[in-house]
């Protein structure tokens, strides 16, 4: 008897890690719109945005390709720093030291988010539609450029782990700003690095936090060095185990913890990694591979999410969101029309 439950249980785990009738987009469309995939865990980075005019950090035109450390406020030794790694720019132990590169860097982020300059893309849209037909269990997002929250979906479901750009506090003592009120001081004690406000000040000067009198005040972004919030390990712990499906999107996934939304699924989730470049290979995700169901769906998140939209038929629900899209999203969404 219990060798006939152990077979049992075997054949059962067999069932559940094959639940794709094939590996490209009719097989996971079939899936997803399919009452046997009701609970989807989804993870999110910079690849998701780009369509909304952000682009994302690693590619060109990004944030690390674009970095020139001789113009922004710092020592020697910090610029060359910067110069090494451009990362250097968002370390918790950088900004302690010199607030200037983070708030020079980021300046028209920060008045860009406060101004709504960039608009929810398709692939956002797409994540609300999947809300709205009841499967979508959680939403982890890298992106702290805080477009997620321009959707429906419930703040609930959204997991930003690296958090946002649009609320502000003090790194130090933890104090919130008004987040106007931030943008204000960064608008006039922050020097422009770019060259498009001839409104800037010349030199940087320091934003003294009102409780505690330090330099400290910042967007509430996860600085690399410091901790991911609470919330994120329990979307591990609770959510992900439960998933029917994990969908990856716009992120290289070289970025850990959060990757482990990836690397942790079980095993009788598939994983659908959408992204133009072969992201899952560089952390051990073989989407040839037989030993798991795993797939790459190449190309932008944008086209992915339209693609998926028309083979589940849920192309005119993605449709009614145009009029509030970016340029580059309605041009997706007339392609698969």
């Amino acid at each position: 008897m219990t060798t006939i439950r152990a077979l049992l249980v075997i054949g059962a785990a067999r069932v559940a890690a094959m639940r794709l009738a094939s590996r490209d987009v009719q097989g996971v469309a079939a899936y997803l719109a399919s009452d046997a995939c009701q609970k989807v865990v989804v993870l999110t980075g910079a690849g998701v945005s780009c369509a909304a005019g952000i682009p994302d950090f690693r590619s060109p035109g990004g944030m690390y390709d674009t970095l020139r450390p001789e113009l922004i406020t710092a020592s020697p030794q910090e610029r060359a720093a910067m110069a090494r790694d451009p990362t250097a720019v968002v370390l918790k132990d950088m900004f302690l030291q010199n607030q200037f590169p983070y708030h020079e860097v980021r300046r028209p982020f920060i008045l860009g988010t406060q101004r709504q300059q960039w608009k929810a893309t398709l692939f956002h849209r797409f994540l609300e539609v999947l809300d709205a037909k009841g499967k979508l269990l959680r939403l982890v997002t890298q992106n702290i450029d805080g477009l997620d929250f321009q959707t429906n979906i419930s703040p609930d479901r959204i997991c930003a782990c690296h958090g946002s750009v649009g609320r502000a506090a003090c790194e130090g003592c933890g104090a919130p700003v008004d987040f106007d009120d931030f943008c204000q001081k960064v608008r006039t004690s922050i020097k422009d690095i770019y060259g498009v406000d001839a409104d800037a000040p010349a030199e940087s000067s320091e934003m003294l936090c009102d409780s505690c009198q330090r330099p400290l005040l910042k967007p509430t972004t996860v600085l690399f060095g410091a901790s991911l919030p609470q919330s994120f390990f329990e979307v591990l712990e609770n959510d992900l185990p439960a998933a029917d499906l994990v969908i990856v999107a716009g992120t290289s996934l070289v970025v850990s913890p959060a990757n482990l939304i990836a690397l942790a699924a079980p095993d009788s989730a598939p994983r659908i990694i959408c992204d133009r470049n072969d992201v899952a290979s560089g952390v051990g995700i073989d989407c040839s591979s037989h030993a798991r169901e795993d797939v790459w769906l190449q190309g932008d998140a944008d086209d992915v999410a339209a693609d998926l939209a028309s083979a589940c038929g849920w192309l005119d629900d993605l449709a009614a969101f145009e009029d509030a899209l970016p340029e580059a999203s309605r041009a997706t969404l007339d392609r698969v029309r």
